[in-house]
């Protein structure tokens, strides 16, 4: 009888391709991939550390499992939480094994062994950022491609270094490759993550090289670029969005629209120089879509500092904004500093930030109304249509159609939807 997992991801695209990986591993050799709520032989839990919130969400997918499990089943926990709250995880007893970020990749060999009575201890599991499979087998529609991984920036906030280790960049050989092999198997979008991708640098190759070198290849696929540092930028990269696989939208991180905070935050570009960026690629490409991160309640952060932010993002105009209330994490520069912000300001200046964010998201949503974009399928609902996400990263609903997924469909958007998402309605060409 076949052996049963199941998965739960929590956190950034890096970790939702590296449980992909690990979902192709299991599926071909021979597994079943079930529900995370269903009974199964393994729970392998993908946790996020970078913020109280992740932490209390890995803690419950970790419960769950333990809830779900059987008198044989095993528990795998692994990824930042591994790292972060190792002596934590080490003393409860309802976990199997704990297996860091750089021993991630080898969760298979080290299930199957387990399975075949041989057990090893995760830390014996070989050491390799990129030892990944090419996913075959994914929980999403999109391909992701992982092209680096680590930081060097150090931000007084962060713990990503601590747990995600120092940056080191793919192979540009084997990022090609991936993409290749990736098209053969009829994936129809790929996107480039990492924690860093804007400081990809493999000898020599810089990222805006290696984004040129995936455009050449051949095939009916588009390139999207996830969440990205506002530094590096250069004219070559800007050109690249020229050609149509490159997707135009841009995840552009701010955090904050104080150059005051940005300094504490120990953050490396002004708010002229990413307004600059926004300005240059608006006006070469109107109507290009940006996104950003903003964490609000940094120690210190006055009123005026967090009025600076308001404006900021209303000035850039962006289509959506992951809002993130400060969260302490043990180990940071912030986490000592004395002038912590209240959770009550925190809550108050994160509920403003998010009006201000579905005031703009709707006012961006509504310039396409008209307008053609390039559906890609992602799944169909038996009584709401077809759903997937344009070139330029606005959801599209085609009401009352059933799709083929994973398909290209040339739509044009007739109106926007009163929902969380602001999704737009749109018909075939």
């Amino acid at each position: 009888m076949k052996k049963r997992v199941a998965f739960r991801t929590l956190g950034c695209r890096l970790n939702q391709f590296e449980t992909d990986s690990l979902v192709t591993d299991f599926y071909n050799a021979g597994y079943d991939i079930v529900s995370f709520s269903d009974k199964a032989d393994v729970y392998i839990v993908n946790t996020c550390t970078v913020t109280n919130q992740g932490d209390r969400k890995s803690k419950h997918a970790i419960n769950q499992a333990v809830r779900a499990s059987g008198d044989d089943s095993i528990l795998v926990v692994a990824g930042c939480l591994a790292l972060s709250q190792k002596e934590y995880l080490e003393n409860r007893k309802d976990i199997t094994y704990i297996v860091d970020n750089k021993n991630k990749g080898s969760v298979f060999s080290l299930v199957d062994s387990h399975f075949k009575g041989e057990l090893i201890h995760p830390s014996a599991l070989k050491q390799d950022t990129f030892n990944y499979s090419l996913v075959e087998k994914s929980l999403h529609t999109r391909s992701a491609i992982k092209i680096q991984d680590g930081c060097d920036n150090f931000c007084t906030f962060c713990i990503v270094p601590k747990v995600r280790g120092r940056a080191i960049s793919r192979s540009a050989d084997d990022v090609l490759e991936n993409v290749h092999k990736s098209v053969e198997l009829g994936n129809k979008e790929m996107v480039l993550t990492g924690v860093n991708i804007s400081r990809y640098d493999f000898d020599g190759l810089k990222f805006d090289d290696l984004v040129e070198k995936i455009l050449t290849l051949p095939g009916d696929f588009r390139v999207r670029v996830s969440s990205i540092e506002p530094e590096g930028f250069t004219d070559k990269f800007l050109a690249q969005f020229e050609n149509p696989k490159l997707c135009p939208h841009l995840h552009l991180c701010l955090q904050s629209g104080s150059d005051k905070v940005l300094m504490r935050m120990r953050r490396t570009y002004s708010i002229a120089q990413y307004m600059n960026t926004i300005d240059q690629f608006r006006k070469h490409y109107p109507g290009f879509n940006f996104t950003t991160d903003v964490i609000v309640g940094f120690p210190g952060e006055t009123e005026d500092e967090f009025l600076d932010t308001c404006k900021v993002v209303q000035e850039a105009g962006f289509s959506h904004i992951h809002t993130f209330k400060y969260s302490r994490r043990s180990g940071t520069l912030a986490d000592r500093l004395t002038d912590q912000i209240s959770e009550q300001v925190k809550s108050n200046r994160s509920k403003t930030i998010r009006e201000i964010a579905d005031t703009m998201k709707l006012e961006y949503r509504k310039k396409f109304i008209g307008k053609e974009q390039i559906l890609l399928v992602e799944r169909n609902k038996s009584k709401g249509g077809a759903r997937g996400y344009g070139e330029h990263y606005v959801p599209i609903l085609i009401q009352g159609k059933q799709l083929q997924e994973n398909e290209f469909y040339k739509v044009r958007v007739t109106g926007i939807l009163d929902d969380k998402e602001r999704s737009m309605t749109a018909v075939l060409q």
